[in-house]
């Protein structure tokens, strides 16, 4: 579809400039920063899993096209986490070094969210064609990241609500289907057609 990247695009955006809205018009809940916070946390995990999803479905389907959003949906993750962390830096804490410091060391969830955060910069960083080439093979393995990214985003939200029920539950779920996907199609029996020996044909006596 030729216009399918730009509604990809509007798609992804859009809870960003609804947000936006929402805190330009006085419509954000009794605390908020913590609606600020939790809406781009959510939007940052929900397209890192969509993300994730990319593989299994063209594999799944046979559908190759897909992979043209991957980049695009990742980038989009790294920049709802690029908010989110702002957010907690500057209108949460005010960006006092030495109180986040404390707060990354002390609180776990703040640990895991930082660890997601950072595993997702050089992801953004090596997402350009440019890098591709110039990190060959290494560009796959260090894309990986995203799968400690992911895990580690989940157990933020987990660790923030302090409840393991209900929507934090679910998005981990999805997050484990998706890499348990990727295990057992790694190590999937090939599925080769078995080549059956030639047979010698004699000729017939005379």
């Amino acid at each position: 579809m030729r216009f399918s990247k730009p509604i990809v695009f509007v798609l992804a955006l859009s809870p960003a400039l609804w947000l936006g809205f929402r805190a330009l018009t006085g419509r954000l809940g009794v605390n908020p920063i913590e609606d600020l916070t939790l809406t781009t946390g959510i939007w940052t995990l929900r397209l890192l899993l969509v993300t994730l999803a990319i593989t299994p479905l063209r594999r799944i389907t046979g559908w190759n096209e897909i992979i043209r959003y991957r980049r695009m949906l990742g980038l989009f993750a790294f920049f709802y986490s690029s908010i989110h962390l702002s957010i907690y830096l500057f209108l949460d804490q005010g960006l006092a070094l030495r109180f986040i410091l404390e707060d990354i060391a002390k609180r776990r969830y703040i640990t895991a969210g930082m660890v997601a955060f950072t595993c997702m910069v050089p992801l953004a960083i090596t997402s350009t064609k440019g890098w591709i080439r110039r990190l060959g093979r290494r560009w796959q393995m260090l894309h990986r990241l995203i799968y400690v990214s992911g895990l580690a985003a989940c157990l933020h939200f987990i660790w923030k609500v302090k409840v393991v029920i209900g929507e934090p539950v679910y998005y981990a779920a999805i997050l484990l289907v998706l890499l348990g996907f990727r295990i057992v199609w790694r190590y999937r029996p090939s599925r080769r057609p078995r080549v059956e020996p030639a047979r010698v044909i004699r000729p017939l006596p005379d």
